[in-house]
């Protein structure tokens, strides 16, 4: 079973076409400028974010306090230890799959 919509009447006369032309354009031209905005409202966020964060550490480097370090730069690499979490399966027990 397709569904098929109705034809479209469109008009014959010119002026109805030209306006409805224009309101076609005036409708792209508001989603463009909300895009625009909405944009411009995720760049100034992430750039206020960015900028708190750069000063919370920059005063806490000040403070004394020492700057975080990863986990992996703090101790040497290992090739013999393998990272990551891990779950102990006994073999006495079946596995229950969630």
């Amino acid at each position: 079973m397709r569904f098929v919509f109705p034809p479209i009447r469109r008009s014959r006369n010119p002026l109805v076409r030209a306006l409805s032309l224009l309101a076609g354009v005036a409708v792209l031209g508001v989603l463009l400028v909300f895009g625009v905005v909405v944009l411009g409202v995720l760049v100034a966020g992430g750039l206020v974010f960015f900028a708190v964060r750069q000063w919370k550490l920059a005063t806490a480097r000040a403070n004394g306090a020492p700057t975080p370090q990863p986990q992996a730069a703090s101790r040497p690499n290992d090739p013999n230890v393998l990272e990551g979490e891990f779950v102990v399966i006994q073999q006495s027990r079946p596995v229950h799959h969630h």
